[in-house]
């Protein structure tokens, strides 16, 4: 769908101002369909993320903070966020090994469990909702790395 189409309006400044509500509009839409396909397992996308994290660094466990360092939604309430996995025993929370004061997350295997059924059905819904090849996916990430060269 074209974005005129989509958002009901013509009257843009010029073609870079299009282009940044396009790439907002785009992200509300891929955020949307991702979020009905995460209710089937109970996850949001910011738990997904965590628990993609995790998986990362999985047999290792990590501290809230560099979960936090590498969300996508950088305003994401992490603690809040793990306490809600922890409540779905989809990951445990411990005492840093090294620093006592530190608290340490890992997987647990219904977090591993999880992820990988989720993980499964996001692939499914990207591949067949993103209508774009290799290529053009590459040019697509350069030209959105180059729209962020400013980011601090």
């Amino acid at each position: 769908m074209e974005l005129e189409q989509a958002i009901q309006s013509k009257k843009f400044r010029n073609e870079v101002h299009k282009a940044g509500l396009n790439i907002l509009y785009t992200a509300w839409w891929l955020r949307t369909i991702t979020c009905k396909e995460l209710k089937d397992f109970g996850l949001t996308p910011e738990q997904y993320n965590v628990l993609r994290i995790l998986k990362g660094k999985h047999p290792n466990q990590m501290c809230v903070k560099d979960i936090a360092c590498r969300m996508i939604e950088k305003n994401s309430n992490v603690p809040r966020i793990i306490d809600r996995l922890e409540d779905k025993k989809l990951v445990s929370r411990n005492q840093g090994e090294e620093d006592g004061r530190q608290t340490v997350i890992e997987l647990t295997q219904a977090g591993i469990s999880i992820l990988a059924s989720s993980t499964v059905k996001i692939n499914e819904l990207y591949d067949n909702m993103l209508t774009i090849n290799n290529t053009e996916a590459e040019s697509l990430n350069n030209l959105l790395e180059k729209v962020r060269e400013k980011e601090a």
